[in-house]
C-alpha cells in the first residue's frame, strides 16, 4: 500500500455475463427438480455433475459439525455465481440461479473459512438464457454477488494468514517467504473495502516510509516483509532517501510473535467487518456504482503503487500484486459490464474498449510468469517493460474511468 491511499468501493478472468446468475426472484423451480447438495466436514457431493441451463436450484443440506456455506463457482475459479451461506449443522438452504451453458465448480466451505472442500467440476449444457427480472433487480444481485466475493476472499485469508504469522513468528523464514505473495493476493483483490474502514488498511498494509510520515505504529505485512528479506546495511528504503537501517533493526522473536498477533487479530477484525450487517449496508448505499468504483480504484493501485515496484520493496514480489489488484478490478468490472452494453452504441463501443485492455494487460504480465508458477522478480523487469506496462495501464485506465458515468446512465 502507498499512501495516499484512495478510497473506493494474473490469471484470466473469463468475463461472463451478468445473466449468469441472473435474477431469480420470479423464477420457480418444482422441489423434484432440485439438486440435492450434502455439505459434511470434508466433502461437498453433488447427485449430477450436469445440468441444463435455466433457472437451477440446489437444496443444500449441512450434515458436517460447522456451520458451512455452499457456492457455485464460474470456470475461472474465482467469480462466484451463487452462494448461500451460514448453513447451520442439520439445516437446510437452497441456492437458486439462472445458469447460462458453460463449465463451473462447486464447493462447500465448512465453518465459512479457507478455501472449501469438495471442489468439483459443474457442467451446464443447453440454450443462453436472457436475464429475468427488471433492472434495479439485476443491479441488487450485482451488489449481492460482489458482497459474496469479498467475504470469500477474506475467509481465504484469514486462514492462510494464520498460516504465515505462525511460519514467521516461529523463525521459519523460508516458509514465510514463499507464502508472502499468494497470502497478500487475497488481500489486493478487495483492496478498496478494507480501505474505506479508516485506520484498518494502513495497520495491515502501509509501507514503513508511509507509517513514519503519518506518525503511526508501523505494523502489518510490509513490517513482517521487511524481517523476511532483511536489507543490506547500505540500502535505502522506498523513498530512495532514508537509510533503511535508520531507526529499525531485525525484529526479536518477541517482537515477531507481537507483529504476528497484531495482523492476525486486523484480519479478523477485517473478516468480522465483511461479514456483518455494515458491511451489507455499505454496498447497497453504494450500489451499482460502488462495485463500478471499486473497479477504477484497483487499476488505480496498479498505477500508482505496484509499476513503480515501491509496494513489496524488500521482497520484489510486486507483480503478484499487480496481478491481483487486476483479477479483483476485472471481476468488480464483469459484474457491471452488461449494464454498461445494454446503454446503446456508445456503451458497446466501451466494453470493447475495456475488454481489450483488460486482455493486452494480462497477456503482457503472462510473460513474466503467474501466481501459480511464480511471477519473476520485479528487479528483473527492464526500464522498457516497465514502459509497456505503464501503457498498458493507460491505455485500460482511460475507458474504465468513464464506466461508472456510462452505467449510471
Amino acid at each position: 500500500m502507498t499512501a495516499p491511499r484512495l478510497i473506493g468501493g494474473a490469471a484470466a478472468l473469463v468475463i461472463t455475463s451478468l445473466a449468469l446468475a441472473g435474477c431469480v426472484a420470479k423464477a420457480d423451480v418444482a422441489a423434484s427438480d432440485a439438486l440435492a447438495v450434502t455439505a459434511s466436514d470434508s466433502g461437498c457431493d453433488l447427485p449430477t455433475a450436469t445440468a441444463t441451463s435455466g433457472t437451477l436450484a440446489f437444496d443444500v443440506t449441512n450434515t458436517g459439525s460447522q456451520v458451512s456455506e455452499f457456492y457455485l463457482l464460474a470456470e475461472d475459479g474465482l467469480r462466484i455465481v451463487g452462494e448461500v451461506e451460514n448453513i447451520a449443522p442439520g439445516a437446510s438452504r437452497t441456492l437458486t440461479v439462472v445458469a447460462q451453458p458453460g463449465n463451473y465448480f462447486t464447493l462447500c466451505k465448512p465453518g465459512m473459512v479457507g478455501d472449501g472442500v469438495g471442489r468439483a467440476g459443474f457442467t451446464v449444457t443447453g440454450d443462453a438464457i436472457a436475464a429475468a427480472g427488471d433492472d434495479a433487480e439485476q443491479k441488487q444481485q450485482a451488489v449481492s454477488l460482489y458482497a459474496a466475493f469479498v467475504k470469500d476472499q477474506v475467509e481465504q485469508l484469514v486462514p492462510a494468514v494464520d498460516a504465515f504469522t505462525a511460519a514467521y513468528a516461529a523463525g521459519d523464514d523460508e516458509t514465510a517467504r514463499t507464502s508472502f505473495p499468494q497470502v497478500r493476493s487475497f488481500y489486493e483483490r478487495i483492496e478498496p473495502v478494507a480501505e474505506s474502514l479508516g485506520d484498518l488498511d494502513p495497520k495491515i498494509d502501509y509501507r514503513e516510509v508511509d507509517a513514519v510520515a503519518e506518525g503511526l505504529d508501523w505494523t502489518g505485512f510490509h513490517r513482517i516483509e521487511k524481517d523476511l528479506w532483511v536489507p543490506a546495511q547500505d540500502a535505502l528504503n522506498a523513498d530512495g532517501a532514508t537509510p533503511a537501517w535508520q531507526d529499525w533493526t531485525p525484529s526479536t522473536p518477541e517482537q515477531r510473535t507481537e507483529h504476528a498477533d497484531q495482523l492476525v487479530a486486523d484480519v479478523t477484525q477485517l473478516n468480522d467487518y465483511v461479514h456483518s450487517d455494515d458491511f451489507v449496508s455499505a454496498l447497497d448505499a453504494q450500489g451499482i456504482a460502488g462495485i463500478s468504483n471499486g473497479a477504477i480504484a484497483l487499476l488505480d493501485e496498479v498505477a500508482n503503487g505496484k509499476i513503480s515496484g515501491e509496494e513489496d520493496w524488500w521482497s520484489g514480489t510486486d507483480l503478484y500484486d499487480f496481478a491481483a489488484n487486476v483479477e479483483g478490478s476485472k471481476m468488480a468490472y464483469s459484474l457491471v459490464r452488461d449494464f454498461a452494453e445494454s446503454k446503446g452504441a456508445d456503451g458497446q463501443k466501451l466494453v470493447t474498449a475495456i475488454d481489450k485492455g483488460y486482455a493486452d494487460l494480462e497477456a503482457q504480465l503472462a510473460t513474466y510468469g503467474s501466481a501459480d508458477t511464480s511471477f519473476v522478480a520485479y528487479s528483473t523487469l527492464t526500464g522498457a517493460d516497465k514502459r509497456t506496462l505503464t501503457d498498458l495501464i493507460n491505455a485500460l485506465a482511460e475507458p474504465l474511468s468513464r464506466l461508472t458515468v456510462t452505467v449510471l446512465s
